[in-house]
């Protein structure tokens, strides 16, 4: 067959590469089933790859057997449950499982920041890895996936090195993620691009091979995948730049609303009117509280930490400020409503004891229920510490936030959760918040009160309501 797509080193015809268990296309294995790897084991498994998902937490692994995601991604549950049905996904516990089944190995696990400092903990992919070589009796290729300092495919090398005969064959190579929670089942099957870190030609034609029902799915709807070949450390760094990129763009907008909010502009008017510009774009020029989730924040920290080892640290320098934006937009909250609420601040802060305030939203984004460093919970927070009585709701969050943060008091509905509440505060938009009614929401509020934190809800609407509103970076809006 043809290859439609130029890489280099060049990828071999499809029917030359030798799969080593044999099989017509590469059996694959994802070790680490948490929001990674098991969303990529099923949406692979979909694609019509023989996929075996791997984790050491027996509980994760006993749901997704029975056909429940343990975390909220829409449609997965649906594509998982039919896949398993099928036969081609199956879930184990066993290293020795894992080495019997597949030729590509993709190392999903996570890389959280390190207790000690800024730096990324790798000691998730060195276990996964370490023992997954011990079992291995059989040519195969490991792939990490985990977003991790540059430098770490070479070391993982050394680590196969130590503990797989030479005579296996046994390769690396490294192949970044790019899911975007909410949207992590298209992202999958249907990626604006595919980058591969490789040092052969057999490992690339297997890896080209692993994604070829991806490329045969664009294909068939006559699109086109862009797929990077490059060497180890420029894959390594792309992921890690991507959202460098990306929380540069947040904070820069979050900035700009610190200006506004001093010399009277209007960030939302300001982000359309540069986001026509083409070398801009519109997208992420939204300001609010500011960016959270399991990547973006501990990336950028983990990527000035090892910018610093390889003393090039003055490069990044400017994350740092970055990172300190957006978290002065948490505080700015605080702030705002000491004032809505007619609360000077002392000392210590604001002192918000005696007032009902309802937060809407725990999770960092919509359609997730990830609260991991979610700006909507650690605002909650803060109000709480202040002495706030503070109700939460947010429509898939709630189980992970009452584990994070058990002390605030959750309600069942948003309805409940503004009842008798003196200021209410929406910090994830989800479209419940963004579409509710102002009317009816203001017959069941104690004081129409309203810190928008996303700068989601149409001002006006609510002003006329009769809600005092304030966003970020906004003016009142003029009735």
């Amino acid at each position: 067959m043809t290859i439609p797509y130029p890489t280099t080193p060049s990828v071999p015809v499809f029917s030359e590469i030798e799969v080593p268990s044999g099989a017509a296309r590469p059996r694959l294995a994802f070790l680490g089933t948490g929001y990674l790897g098991a969303t990529y084991a099923i949406c692979f498994a979909e694609l019509g790859y023989e996929v075996l998902g791997f984790d050491i937490d027996a509980a994760k692994i006993g749901k997704l057997s029975a056909g429940q995601v343990p975390f909220h991604e829409p449609g997965l549950d649906t594509l998982l449950q039919a896949n398993l049905a099928s036969g081609r996904l199956r879930f184990t516990t066993s290293y020795e499982e894992v080495a019997e089944h597949a030729d590509v190995h993709f190392i999903c696990v996570g890389t959280p920041q390190r207790g000690d400092g800024m730096g990324a903990d790798l000691a998730y992919v060195e276990a996964s890895v370490t023992n997954l070589a011990r079992h291995l009796k059989r040519r195969a290729l490991i792939v990490g996936k985990s977003t991790v300092p540059v430098g770490t495919a070479e070391w993982v090398e050394q680590l196969v090195a130590k503990h797989v005969p030479a005579e296996l064959g046994i390769e690396v190579a490294w192949s970044p993620e790019f899911l975007q929670e909410g949207f992590a089942v298209e992202d999958v099957l249907r990626p604006n691009r595919i980058v591969v870190g490789v040092k052969s030609d057999w490992a690339n034609g297997m890896l080209y091979a692993a994604h070829k029902g991806v490329f045969d799915l664009a294909a068939s709807e006559e699109r086109e995948v862009p797929l990077v070949v490059t060497d180890f450390a420029t894959a390594e760094l792309v992921k890690v730049a991507a959202n460098a990129f990306l929380a540069t763009k947040i904070s820069f907008i979050n900035a700009m609303a610190e200006v506004c909010e001093v010399a009277g502009g209007d960030v939302t008017q300001l982000a359309k009117a540069i986001g026509y510009d083409p070398r801009i774009g519109n997208r992420f020029l939204q300001a609010g509280v500011g960016f959270g989730g399991g990547c973006l924040p501990k990336d950028i920290r983990a990527f000035q930490a090892r910018a610093q080892e390889l003393g090039a640290g003055e490069a990044l320098r400017f994350l740092h400020e970055v990172d300190l934006i957006n978290l002065r937009r948490r505080s700015r909250v605080i702030h705002l409503a000491a004032e809505l609420l007619d609360r000077p601040a002392g000392p210590a802060g604001p002192d918000l004891s005696g007032t009902r305030i309802a937060v809407l939203g725990a999770a960092f984004k919509p359609n997730s229920d990830d609260v991991r460093d979610a700006p909507a919970l650690a605002v909650a927070a803060s109000l709480a510490k202040a002495g706030a009585d503070v109700r939460v709701y947010d429509p898939q969050g709630m189980e992970n936030a009452r584990a994070v943060q058990p002390g605030l008091a959750y309600e069942s509905s948003m309805n409940d959760a503004v009842a008798g509440a003196e200021l209410v505060c929406v910090l994830t938009e989800w479209a419940e918040f963004r579409n509710a009614d102002p009317n009816a929401l203001g017959a069941l509020a104690g004081a129409k009160r309203v810190i928008d934190g996303k700068n989601c809800l149409d001002a006006v609407l609510w002003a006329r309501a009769g809600w005092e509103y304030r966003g970020m970076g906004r003016p009142a809006p003029a009735l």
